[in-house]
């Protein structure tokens, strides 16, 4: 029950928030009131425990050296499901309240436990073009911001060799929490499937708020979070995808490419942004066309 109360709890005070700004939100004063007193259904909690029967059955993971350490992700007691945020002129407004709703979730128990806190994106919320990755690793689980690590380091590169900054464009995970580590173990792991489907709903609100021209998704296991399914990179990479109606680019993610520096592979990454910048309408310059050819 205080799971519940303190997700209402949340759900009013970013509601509120929006109202008081001046965003127009279909509810009244009396609604938001009845909706802090809410209590759970059971029709709610019904419905969770069917929607994850059936997500069970259409994911089955490979296993992994940490499947043993994993453990199931189950329904928090009362936990209500996750409603998208109305509509509004504000986009930022509807992000921040979004963030206060993402910020103490219960969805993952053995994720909430082990977090530092979320990590829910940075950017620009008008941006033609966001980048979307697979989760927080331990930086980005210390700093709250994702991409700061070395890999981060990268994507800045490539993003200001696209003639954008980190400001103004928008930069998320599939994710929201980094994936917890066996005691003592060190690195990161990659989200598993159900992790990722769980907390895709707010992904889902991020992309609905901004609205984007195109994304691009950093590597295979972001592309398995977007589009549910996983392909190696090499079958992705070059060609363009739909998610919510919005085009996406899949191209290696920047740790691939601190781990294969060749001329070869980050001539692959820059062909797949060099279709972002045509996608966009942008101007390409001779230099940047000829970026990471052979001399």
């Amino acid at each position: 029950m205080d799971d519940f109360q303190n997700a209402v709890s949340f759900v009013h005070d970013a509601l509120s928030d929006l109202r008081e700004r001046g965003s127009q939100i279909r509810a009244s004063r009396d609604s938001l009131e009845r909706l802090k007193n809410a209590q759970p259904s059971q029709a709610v909690v019904n419905a969770t425990a069917l929607s994850e029967t059936k997500s069970a059955t259409r994911h089955s993971a490979a296993p992994s050296r940490h499947d043993e350490f994993l453990p199931e992700i189950s329904a928090v007691p009362g936990a209500p499901a996750f409603t998208p945020l109305t509509g509004g002129e504000d986009k930022r407004a509807r992000l921040v309240a979004l963030e206060k709703i993402v910020a103490p979730c219960p969805k993952c128990p053995h994720l909430a436990r082990t977090r530092t806190q979320t990590v829910f994106g940075v950017g620009n919320p008008d941006t033609e073009l966001m980048f979307v990755g697979e989760a927080p690793g331990a930086d980005e689980d210390l700093q709250g911001e994702p991409f700061v690590g070395r890999a981060g380091q990268l994507l800045t590169k490539i993003i200001e060799a696209m003639n954008f900054t980190r400001e103004e464009i928008f930069i998320a995970n599939v994710l929201k929490c980094r994936p917890d580590m066996p005691p003592g173990a060190a690195g990161n792991r990659r989200p598993t499937p159900k992790e990722m489907e769980t907390c895709l709903p707010y992904l889902r609100e991020q992309i609905d708020i901004i609205q984007p021209r195109v994304i691009v998704a950093l590597g295979s296991v972001a592309m398995e979070g977007l589009l549910g399914k996983a392909e190696p990179m090499r079958n992705l990479r070059g060609r363009w995808h739909s998610f919510q109606n919005i085009p996406v680019m899949a191209t290696y993610h920047p740790a691939y490419l601190l781990r294969n520096q060749s001329l070869t592979e980050k001539r692959k990454v820059w062909e797949d942004m060099l279709q972002v910048l045509e996608r966009l309408g942008k101007p390409i310059s001779a230099k940047q066309r000829g970026f990471f050819l052979p001399k």
